[in-house]
C-alpha cells in the first residue's frame, strides 16, 4: 500500500480510503489511485487488513464431499456471497464430518485468526457434530435441514420441494408416485421422503416403498431396472437430478416413453437438466440465495445483532420440463 500510495503522490490514508470506496476522496484522486493499483498489480492482504481492523477479513468454510452437486454449489454460493461482502475464504474439506474431524477443522481455522465459520452439514453426523464447536467462535450452520440448534441455521425448505414435485405429479393424473431416495443419513434425503409421504398421505393416495439410492446415475440405473417391469409405475420423483439422469438412461433402454408412460421429476435442477432427452423437471434450489443468507448472518453475529434471530428456510422453485407429462390410459 505504501508503494501505492507513493506512485499515486497520495497519503497511505488515502489509499485506503480508495480501496475502501470511502465517499469523500476527489474523483481524480481516485482514478491517480487505482491507476497505481493496477500499474503495480497490488492485491490487499485480507488477513492483514483484518489485523489492522481488529477483524480478519476471511470467513471459514468447513465442508464434505464437494464433489457432489448440492454440497458444491452450497460452497461455491457462500464464496460469492463473502467476496461481494469485501471477505476471502479459508476451506477445510473433511472426509468424515465427526466430531474429532469437526473440532480439528475449527482448530485449523482459528489458528488462521478467521473472522468466523460456516459449517455445511449435510449428514446427520456433521449435525450432531457442529454442537460440539469452541464457545467464542462465531459459526453459521449452512443445510442443517432448517433444524433450530444453538447456531443459526441457513436451509432450502426441502419438504417443500419434495411437496412441489409429488403435487405436480398428482395434478398431472397418476394415482401415485414412486420415489428414488437419497442415503438415509443425509438430512436433506430425509427431509425429501417427509415431504414425499406427507403429500401422498394428505392426498389419500397409496404410498410405495421407499427406494433408497446413493445420490449417482448408477444408482437411478440401477434401481430404475425394477421399477420400469411394473406396469404400475407412471411416475417416479428422484431425490436429485443425478438418480433422474441413470433412470431416465434405464427407460430408454427398455423401450419405455417420457413421459407417455413413466413420467420423472429431479431435484437441484443441476446445469445438465435442461438438455437432458427429454429436459428434466426439476426442483431448483437457490445456493445463492443459501449463500448470502449464510454471509448475512456472519455479519450480524459480528456486530451481536443476529443473536436469537429466527432464519426462515429458502423456498424452492418447480422447474416443468418434458420429461413430466399426463397420465395416459
Amino acid at each position: 500500500m505504501s508503494d501505492v500510495a507513493q506512485l499515486a503522490g497520495v497519503s497511505h490514508q488515502t489509499v485506503s480510503r480508495v480501496l475502501n470506496n470511502h465517499p469523500s476522496v476527489r474523483p481524480e484522486t481516485r482514478e491517480r489511485v487505482l491507476r497505481a493499483v493496477h500499474q503495480l498489480n497490488y492485491r490487499p492482504n485480507a488477513l492483514a487488513r483484518g489485523l489492522a481492523g481488529r477483524r480478519s477479513r476471511v470467513i471459514g468454510v468447513v465442508s464434505f464431499d464437494t464433489i457432489l452437486f448440492g454440497p458444491a454449489a452450497t460452497l461455491l454460493g457462500i464464496e460469492r456471497a463473502a467476496r461481494a461482502a469485501g471477505y476471502g475464504i479459508s476451506i477445510v474439506t473433511l472426509e468424515r464430518l465427526d466430531r474429532s474431524g469437526m473440532r480439528s477443522a475449527i482448530d485449523a481455522l482459528t489458528e488462521q485468526s478467521v473472522a468466523g465459520v460456516v459449517v455445511i452439514t449435510p449428514m446427520m453426523t456433521a449435525s450432531v457434530a457442529v454442537h460440539g464447536l469452541p464457545t467464542g467462535v462465531p459459526a453459521v450452520v449452512v443445510e442443517a435441514s432448517g433444524e433450530r440448534g444453538e447456531l443459526p441455521s441457513i436451509s432450502v425448505d426441502q419438504v417443500a420441494g419434495a411437496r412441489l414435485a409429488v403435487r405436480h405429479l398428482l395434478d398431472l393424473g397418476h394415482e401415485t408416485v414412486w420415489h428414488i431416495a437419497g442415503p438415509r443419513d443425509w438430512l436433506e434425503a430425509r427431509d425429501r421422503v417427509d415431504g414425499w409421504r406427507q403429500t401422498l398421505e394428505q392426498a389419500g393416495r397409496r404410498v410405495p416403498p421407499v427406494i433408497v439410492g446413493d445420490w449417482s446415475p448408477r444408482a437411478g440405473y440401477e434401481l430404475g431396472q425394477s421399477l420400469v417391469e411394473r406396469p404400475d409405475v407412471t411416475a417416479v420423483f428422484c431425490a436429485n437430478d443425478h438418480q433422474a439422469l441413470g433412470l431416465l438412461r434405464a427407460l430408454h433402454q427398455r423401450g419405455a416413453r417420457i413421459p407417455e408412460d413413466v413420467s420423472v421429476v429431479g431435484f437441484d435442477d443441476i446445469p445438465e437438466a435442461e438438455y437432458l432427452s427429454p429436459p428434466l423437471t426439476t426442483v431448483r434450489q437457490d445456493f445463492d440465495e443459501v449463500g448470502r443468507r449464510c454471509v448475512a448472518a456472519l455479519l450480524e453475529l459480528f456486530d451481536g445483532t443476529g443473536v436469537g434471530t429466527p432464519r426462515p428456510q429458502v423456498e424452492p422453485e418447480l422447474v416443468v420440463r418434458a420429461s413430466s407429462g399426463n397420465r395416459r390410459p
